[in-house]
């Protein structure tokens, strides 16, 4: 494929789609282009439930080396992690791939269209395609693309291919630019992987507290706290820090600090201390900038959190 062959609305014509990695996320993709009308016919893997994966899912596709995928495609998805991206490209670039006039997407939210510049330069053409959701490797995964927001960084020419693409999986393009990629992934990894690591904790000591079905007591205020840091932001904060209620503050660090394991590491504070106490610290300067939080209230609150680590 060259640029002459994306008509002037900027929609790929039907592909050819190889797919380098067949994991959660590159079955995932795969399956959705393939219903949008494409045809998976090339896939590389490493481990057996890729490999499984693969074959459940495009029957019809060759199983080989990533060279040959490339090869055998119009579009190439590297669904690789983040870490293993550099050294795919560089490795494909090296060792002569068919590189020259093939559409390049990744699907990393890290990285843009910089880090497929040593394919690029044998005249790939690059897409950076990051679905905004996280997959389980179920087969329902590619329902889950319906309404996702993909974050795209691509060169001007290949705006509207990469837009096009991205609505025919039922996403929904968002442009990052190359320069913000990394802040882009932070905001979103950050939000969606601490979520789950801040519930899985509450449940933790809510059980450690006597609960016996932390998640049924948790899902109706994590529903609605959810909702309303999406519809008002900052002015959806409530809770002791909010308020300034410093005395409630300080009886939360002590219990964290009698229930809580040990830092692995002799005098630093276990780690529900530790997350406790930085997260109410930015709840406090936010609250406080936003107006919700007095000053006197945030210095009280500062007394408290100050001296810890």
């Amino acid at each position: 494929m060259n640029l002459e062959c994306i008509p002037a609305d900027g929609h790929p014509a039907r592909l050819a789609v190889g797919i380098v990695g067949a994991g959660r996320a590159g079955t995932a993709l795969g399956v959705a282009l393939a219903r949008a009308g494409h045809q998976v016919v090339a896939a590389s893997a490493v481990s057996d439930a890729s490999l499984r994966r693969a074959r459940a899912n495009f029957p019809a596709a060759v199983i080989t080396e990533p060279s040959q995928v490339l090869r055998r495609a119009d579009l190439a998805l590297l669904t690789v992690p983040d870490d293993a991206l550099p050294g795919l490209v560089t490795g494909l670039a090296a060792t002569g791939a068919p590189l020259e006039g093939r559409m390049l997407a990744h699907a990393s939210g890290r990285y843009g269209v910089s880090v497929l510049e040593p394919a690029v330069r044998q005249g790939a053409l690059p897409l950076a395609l990051h679905p905004v959701m996280t997959f389980t490797g179920r087969p329902d995964d590619v329902d889950r693309l319906r309404g996702t927001s993909f974050g795209v960084t691509a060169p001007e020419v290949l705006r509207p291919a990469a837009e096009a693409l991205v609505i025919e999986m039922g996403g929904e393009p968002v442009f990052i630019a190359e320069e913000h990629r990394d802040l882009y992934h932070a905001a979103i990894a950050g939000a969606a992987n601490h979520l789950i690591t801040l519930v899985a904790q509450a449940m933790d000591l809510l059980r450690t507290a006597g609960v016996a079905e932390p998640a049924r007591l948790l899902a109706p205020l994590l529903s609605a706290s959810l909702d309303n840091a999406l519809r008002f932001g900052d002015a959806g904060l409530t809770g002791p820090v909010a308020r300034g209620d410093a005395a409630t503050v300080a009886a939360h660090v002590a219990a964290l600090e009698a229930s809580t394991p040990a830092a692995a590491t002799p005098g630093a504070p276990a780690p529900a201390v530790a997350a406790y106490v930085a997260m109410a610290r930015l709840t406090a300067d936010r609250a406080l900038a936003a107006g919700i939080l007095r000053p006197a209230d945030a210095e009280r609150l500062l007394d408290v959190l100050g001296g810890r680590p």
